[in-house]
């Protein structure tokens, strides 16, 4: 009797019914089978095993020791490469091999279908409950020892397919091969591929609840993508940097606390700098450049624009697809864990722009990943953007929260980031943002606000303030939706910052009219005093304010080359000195000329200019002032740490106000916004003494005409402006000038 007819005749005598019937084969064969873990695999019984395996194209199969010892030959179900057969002694726990033969050809692999579950008990539980804090743990593609076998886990969330598999090179992109088990508890994929490692491409190949084959999709929780326009999930696991920050994170100030110095240095990583013939500089050449320059310039932390993976570069990383991979752009996610570790070294907090409110619809994404609106809202009232292209996620399901809240915590895990700016608040909060009559519909309670987008970023800002308590989350909110940055307990979404705005937009405007005509507008420079307290401010010049067609920040200021260069540095002047956080765009601390391009570096050679050189001076001096004198900082959120001196002075565009510390000493801030000097300006001031002069943006120094005070003026027993005591100042043309009162 052969080999094969004493495995059968073993096979009959044990347990018959474990052959699997002829429908279960052709399901296997054809890839249609939900659940190959209850067909493929081995299955123990008295005195061996029974063990099937499909590859196709296979003519013969064996299972072999890891030596390559034959322990028993399978019988051919299915001319497509099916087979199964009894092997004796075959124990569970027992390394084995396949060999499988086509003609003169010969090849070994291990059964990925003799490996136990990924996903524990308590995985399941927490995310059916949507509370697993780490879901990168253990979804997406991780290199990994499983029984003393190398190879990779794979773990996709994908409740309505009827089967997913993980193909790529290593099985001929053929969907057949590694399908996945699907975990019913919580409606995830898993599987353990033997042998491969980390740089294997890969895609899952997903069968729809119709039956239909979708395109093939990256994985959403990839934590390496190709570069595009390709666009495969790479293996490459979990970062593992030897963080050397230990001494940053212990000494680094509570960012939260609105008392600290807070200036932010906003970058697009793509053209910050280029190399030569524009070639793109990775993680590693940005660390080499930008982080000495931070520390120069005094910014407290640096602003990435999105690092998540984008498939269109013009989006700036604003339609990502890939939330857990940082762009392949510029290198490896350890390579940009080396540039992050870089500025904690140099004492500069890193934040983060997230992007939780749409996502792109490329085939390859989220959008109907497993042939549903799984991450995607189902109504395109609520579930896509028209003016963007984008859809929107669904915030009232628990596994989309569950991803979105877990992707926070991953970039502040794993990357030891400092905080993040969350993008484009307002259109997360209202349901009809950007819609007219008749293409939104009103919440349970007739209103607009979209209750499970609030119930969302609440549920964030508090899962992620429990899990990292020194890390700071930021709104960009165009709107005036009530206490975005208070307490969730005091009914506020959170945050511990807000983008203000509306000061952005209203001195804007007030820089552009010529100021002959400021007088007319003097309530801009002015207005943002009513609601400054409201919430707590960052004052921000982003980069959305040098784009599509807005031109630079110094291309919006009026006059002749000498009063823009005097009209840009008397704003950031009044900015630095004004109530609240302080953010910049790159390009704009030097009064980048041209709008910025994101195919191109800044314009670096202008500071060659003295014009150019002298605002860069400015800025860096701003910063290091406003670091220095805890008045222009310690009570930015505080209404006590501010005082109006004269608000009334529109014919001759001027304004002075005061700002105090704890203690509370003062500063006097006075700017003049036209291009007339004047002397012997009167302002009240509330003490006696010296007042000195720390800055003068009309310095010579910055490109000014050194019009100034000498250094400082003696306040006079003269009351002006309701104020015991005065000084009589002079005011430079275009400019702002700081005093503080000496002891």
């Amino acid at each position: 009797m052969s080999n094969i007819s004493k495995a059968r005749a073993a096979t009959d005598r044990v347990d018959i019914a474990h052959r699997p019937n002829e429908h279960e084969a052709h399901e296997i064969a054809r890839g249609t089978h939900g659940d190959p873990f209850s067909i493929l695999g081995p299955r123990f019984v008295e005195g061996g095993a029974i063990v099937r395996a499909f590859r196709p194209g296979a003519q013969t199969a064996a299972v072999t020791d890891v030596s390559g010892k034959v322990l028993g030959e399978l019988e051919p179900v299915l001319a497509e490469g099916f087979h199964s057969g009894f092997v004796p002694g075959l124990k569970a726990g027992a390394e084995y091999r396949f060999r499988f033969t086509h003609g003169a050809d010969a090849w070994v692999e291990d059964d990925a279908y003799r490996f136990g579950p990924i996903l524990g008990e308590m995985d399941v539980y927490l995310l059916a409950e949507g509370t697993h804090e780490r879901i990168y743990e253990k979804f997406g593609a991780h290199p990994t020892v499983m029984d003393g076998v190398e190879g990779t886990s794979f773990v996709v969330l994908a409740p309505a397919a009827r089967r997913v598999s993980v193909v790529g090179n290593f099985n001929a992109w053929d969907g057949r091969r590694n399908v996945m088990r699907k975990r019913h508890e919580c409606g995830a994929f898993e599987l353990f591929i033997p042998a491969i490692g980390r740089g294997e491409i890969y895609k899952f190949e997903i069968i729809g609840p119709q039956g239909e084959v979708l395109p093939l999709k990256q994985d959403p929780l990839g934590f390496l993508q190709e570069e595009a326009p390709s666009t495969a999930s790479i293996v490459d696991g979990l970062v593992d940097h030897d963080w050397q920050d230990a001494e940053f994170k212990s000494k680094s100030p509570d960012w939260q606390d609105a008392s600290k110095a807070i200036s932010i240095y906003e970058v697009h990583l793509g053209s910050w700098r280029r190399g030569d013939d524009n070639a793109m500089l990775d993680y590693d050449q940005i660390a080499g450049l930008l982080v000495p320059y931070v520390k120069e310039m005094g910014f407290t932390h640096v602003e990435f624009l999105p690092v998540s993976e984008h498939p269109f570069y013009g989006s700036w990383g604003y339609q990502p697809i890939g939330l857990y991979a940082p762009t392949s752009r510029y290198g490896s996610p350890d390579a940009f864990a080396r540039l992050v570790d870089a500025l904690h070294q140099a004492d500069i907090g890193v934040l983060l722009d997230w992007v939780p409110g749409h996502f792109p619809t490329d085939i390859h994404g989220l959008g109907r990943f497993d042939g549903t609106a799984l991450y995607e809202h189902p109504d395109p009232k609520r579930g896509f953007h028209k003016d963007w292209n984008t859809l929107i996620y669904d915030y009232g399901r628990t596994e989309v929260k569950n991803f979105l809240v877990s992707n926070a915590s991953y970039w502040l895990d794993r990357f030891h980031i400092d905080g993040l700016r969350v993008d484009a608040v307002a259109s997360m909060l209202y349901l009809d943002y950007s819609r007219n009559a008749g293409e939104w519909e009103p919440n349970i309670h007739g209103g607009r606000e979209n209750l499970e987008a609030v119930a969302f970023l609440k549920e964030t800002n508090e899962r992620v303030g429990a899990a990292f308590p020194n890390a700071t989350t930021h709104a960009e909110e165009s709107t005036a939706y009530p206490s975005v940055s208070r307490p969730t307990y005091a009914g506020g979404l959170g945050f511990h910052f807000k983008w203000n705005m509306g000061w952005m937009h209203d001195t804007l405007h007030y820089m552009q009219e010529d100021p002959i005509n400021r007088r007319y507008h003097h309530h801009h420079m002015t207005f943002g005093m009513v609601y400054a307290y409201s919430e707590n401010f960052i004052l921000p010049l982003s980069h959305d304010e040098v784009v599509y067609g807005k031109g630079s920040l110094l291309g919006k200021m009026p006059g002749d080359d000498w009063q823009r260069f005097a009209n840009l540095r008397a704003y950031y002047g009044f900015m630095w000195s004004h109530p609240g956080k302080k953010l910049i765009f790159m390009g704009c601390e030097f009064a980048q000329e041209k709008e910025w391009n994101h195919d191109q570096s800044l314009d670096w050679h202008l500071l060659d200019q003295p014009a150019y050189k002298g605002v860069q001076r400015l800025v860096r001096d701003l910063n290091t002032l406003y670091r220095e004198i805890p008045a222009l900082h310690e009570l930015d959120c505080d209404p006590a740490g501010f005082e109006w001196i004269d608000t009334q002075n529109a014919d001759e565009s001027v304004i002075a106000f005061l700002r105090k510390d704890q203690s509370g000493r003062s500063v006097l801030v006075v700017s003049n916004f036209t291009p007339m000097p004047r002397h012997d300006y009167r302002v009240g001031v509330p003490d006696g003494g010296t007042w000195t002069e720390r800055m003068n943006t009309d310095a010579g120094i910055y490109g000014g005409s050194n019009v100034g005070n000498m250094g400082g003026k003696p306040a006079e027993e003269l009351s002006v402006n309701g104020r015991p005591y005065s000084l009589s100042l002079t005011l430079p043309p275009l400019a702002t000038i700081v005093l503080i009162q000496e002891s």
